[in-house]
């Protein structure tokens, strides 16, 4: 991996290419905190396959779907995007699955996609590997919520992430924008898919690290999607691009916190938790940050 300063970018983002290696990179802040991941792909000459055999799958599924015109139309990009898993939003008393409606059969086909499932599993592993007390923090929720709900089934058996995106193609670039409703200390993993040449198109970009980053196919990377801005550029004439990317929400862990109650529960229920937790929110960003792993931190559990 390289870096090196690029000069044609959108107005006002002073910022620097960083070429993407097939191994995995971290990004850390001041202190040394990772704070997202490149986290390449694994070195198995199989998975780039597979994951071009999980693109052709999702394209097929497009071309049959003949999806309406205004599902393009959104706040993320011009593109079709299907989101499955286990949601919790505002006015739900608990989670629930996701209700795709007519578009229920194509994700349930596509979930069952062993070339989807390799994806999903590599980015969990690697959510695991560089973040792994956020993981853990993920990995607790997720199973005392599931224990609670035993109806709540994951998406992937081997991921620790409570929902996921198909972003369909051909041509898949995102606005400038946060996903807010993600916990702001977490991770999303995004994995490129399609036949585009990653040096023309389809970069990342980080705004607030000032970064633009080479995103190829069957690449993933990490990226606290809730605190971080980020888009895509448009891949170049003639190449497709689509992605696939996993979160879980931050109301989701919120009911977990609360006691399997909504906020509104909590404090009719029990009005001295409530409080209790009510104080907690103004230190909760600094519980956030001391989940982040520092390089050394996790050298120390390697061992020699």
């Amino acid at each position: 991996m390289y870096v090196h300063f690029i000069p044609p970018l959108p107005p006002g983002l002073y910022s620097f290419l960083i070429a993407f290696s097939s191994n995995a990179r971290p990004i850390v802040d001041a202190h040394g905190r990772i704070i997202a991941i490149l986290a390449g792909r694994p070195n198995d000459p199989s998975y780039v396959a597979d994951v071009q055999r999980a693109y052709e799958a999702m394209a097929q599924e497009r071309e049959q779907a003949k999806f309406a015109a205004d599902m393009s139309r959104h706040r993320r990009g011009p593109f079709v995007v299907l989101n499955c898993g286990i949601g919790y939003s505002k006015g739900q008393r608990v989670p629930a699955h996701m209700n795709n409606g007519e578009h229920a059969a194509i994700l349930q086909r596509l979930l069952g996609n062993r070339n989807v499932v390799r994806m999903a599993t590599y980015a969990s592993a690697a959510f695991n590997l560089w973040a792994p007390k956020v993981y853990r923090y993920y990995r607790d929720h997720d199973e005392r919520l599931r224990a609670r709900f035993s109806d709540l089934e994951p998406n992937f058996p081997k991921s620790v992430f409570s929902a996921a995106a198909f972003n369909f193609g051909p041509n898949v670039w995102t606005f400038k924008h946060r996903d807010v409703l993600n916990a702001p200390f977490g991770m999303c993993t995004i994995t490129a898919m399609g036949p585009f040449d990653a040096t023309k198109g389809g970069h990342i970009i980080l705004w607030e690290l000032k970064l633009v980053i080479e995103f190829p196919a069957a690449s993933t990377i990490l990226i606290p999607s809730a605190t971080i801005t980020h888009s895509n550029l448009p891949v170049q004439d003639g190449d497709e691009r689509a992605s696939f990317t996993q979160y879980t929400g931050g109301g989701l862990m919120r009911f977990v916190d609360n006691g399997f109650r909504t906020e509104a529960e909590l404090a009719a229920q029990d009005p001295a938790e409530y409080e209790r937790l009510a104080q907690l929110k103004e230190s909760r960003w600094k519980t956030g940050i001391d989940l982040l792993s520092t390089v050394e931190e996790l050298l120390e559990d390697v061992e020699p």
